[in-house]
């Protein structure tokens, strides 16, 4: 509708996921090496969660779509079943034609697949979207599957995709064996203000756009009320160009932001105010100063904003930390290799020289090789 007006091939933000137009911040690049390594170390359980809308199925679709030559996969991701039919909906996912309907004979056709697969050298991984929303039960079933391998390998390998609750869930006594199972575990937390600003750039440059459709004003107040989740500024942003076309503007600045949120059509986006702007308007109302209810609902509101602000900077600092171990490790492991092709070569230099003619005959001498 707008694409024309703005110079674009396409619309830039649209909130179904594309693994086309993957914008990897770093969070969503650790992720992707994490995720990457597990599958191909063939790890046991992985673990990958992230609040709604931060960018989980397009990063699995991704890795599907450069996996899906190598490793026979499913994916489900409608969760809103009992356990007695988890094992019937990945037997369907995997196209495993069975008849049973018992649990233990359905287990028998999903062990007798993998056994195929394996003898195949095929890897098969099952990952599960949305898990948050499964039964107690169905997650215990879900640890039983871990139990199909041979003596050395693992038949079944198995991602969990799901909100923050689901890692809250697995942190309980109940599911304390599903957790010892899970080799790779990572969160994708919010994008700050400057990957903000990198993403809607991406986002536009891949639609064709050039620098500058949006303010520097417009994105801070994408971000600020978008809290950094890239479907919330998919949904701003979208709605936000609709706006500007409809005002023939050829460029979107805050006050269309603004006016987005002030007319709520974005139902999955709010307002959000900042604490001041809380405290002045609560205090606005009152000239003699805040009530005890509305100090208490500023303290509330205070408290969420930096509960909120804590959890991403230690997020923040964890994924930062990683990436600083795993620097390390790589230049640990080049230094080891340095070395061990080093004690190779004077292995060798040692063997040729005593090998060679009269090499035993050294009247006493010791025989040195000189290094660098």
């Amino acid at each position: 509708m707008y694409e024309s007006h703005y110079g674009l091939t396409t619309k830039p933000f649209s909130i179904v996921p594309n693994p086309e137009i993957l914008f990897l911040s770093k969070n969503h690049a650790n992720a992707l090496t994490y995720l990457e390594y597990g599958i191909s170390e063939k790890t046991g359980f992985i673990l990958l969660t992230g609040e709604i809308g931060a960018g989980k199925t397009t990063l699995i679709r991704h890795i599907l779509n450069k996996i899906e030559s190598k490793i026979k996969s499913a994916v489900i991701f409608n969760t809103n079943f009992s356990s007695d039919q988890l094992l019937r909906r990945i037997l369907d996912e995997f196209e495993i034609h069975a008849d049973a309907e018992q649990k233990e004979d359905q287990l028998a056709r999903l062990y007798q697949f993998l056994i195929d697969q394996f003898k195949n050298g095929r890897h098969v991984l099952l990952i599960v979207d949305e898990a948050q929303n499964l039964p107690d039960d169905a997650l215990e079933d879900i640890r039983m599957l871990s139990n199909l391998q041979t003596d050395n390998h693992i038949l079944l390998q198995v991602m969990l995709v799901g909100q923050p609750e689901l890692k809250a869930r697995l942190s309980r006594p109940a599911f304390r064996q599903l957790a010892q199972r899970i080799a790779v575990n990572y969160h994708i937390s919010a994008l700050d203000r400057d990957q903000t600003h990198n993403y809607i750039a991406y986002r536009i440059e891949a639609a064709g756009g050039g620098p500058g459709l949006f303010s520097r004003a417009a994105i801070d107040a994408v971000y600020r009320h978008s809290g950094g989740i890239p479907r919330s500024i998919n949904l701003l942003c979208d709605t936000a160009l609709v706006y500007g076309y409809a005002d023939n503007l050829k460029r979107v600045n805050g006050q269309i932001i603004e006016k987005v949120l002030d007319d709520d059509i974005c139902m999955a986006v709010g307002k959000r105010k900042t604490v001041s702007e809380t405290v002045k308007r609560v205090v606005g109302k009152n000239e003699a100063g805040p009530t005890i209810m509305e100090r208490i609902y500023w303290l509330e509101t205070s408290m969420a904003e930096l509960k909120r602000e804590h959890q991403d900077l230690m997020q923040t600092v964890k994924n930062d930390l990683v990436t600083k171990y795993q620097h390390l490790l790589r230049m640990e492991q080049r230094r080891y290799d340095q070395l061990m092709e080093r004690y190779t070569q004077l292995l060798r230099i040692k063997g040729l020289a005593d090998a060679a003619p009269g090499a035993g005959d050294h009247n006493g001498e010791c025989l040195s090789v000189e290094g660098e």
